[in-house]
């Protein structure tokens, strides 16, 4: 597919330059800034659909040393990897 897009004139320069520093095209470098940016926008609506999901679904949120506490664990355990063994590897 074919897609033409307008630069500003900075937008060129900078395409142009990194693509003659580096050897590779200027479209590759577009479609990899595309690509990036469809997998960040994707992330970001499965992310809002997942927490329209949590609110809908009428179940609460609590902080995390609440949680901690209920376990038993402290933050140091957290840091040194003990906090997923005393959840049950959840």
């Amino acid at each position: 597919m074919t897609v033409t897009i307008r630069l500003t004139a900075e937008e060129e320069a900078r395409l142009e330059a990194l693509s003659r520093r580096t050897g590779r095209t200027k479209s590759f470098y577009v479609r990899e800034a595309i690509h990036a940016h469809l997998e960040d926008l994707e992330d970001a609506y499965a992310a809002d659909e997942a927490m329209r999901a949590f609110e809908d679904s009428g179940r609460q949120s609590r902080p995390l040393g609440e949680f901690m506490g209920e376990l038993g664990l402290t933050d140091s355990d957290m840091a040194e990897g003990r906090a997923a063994n005393a959840a049950g590897g959840r």
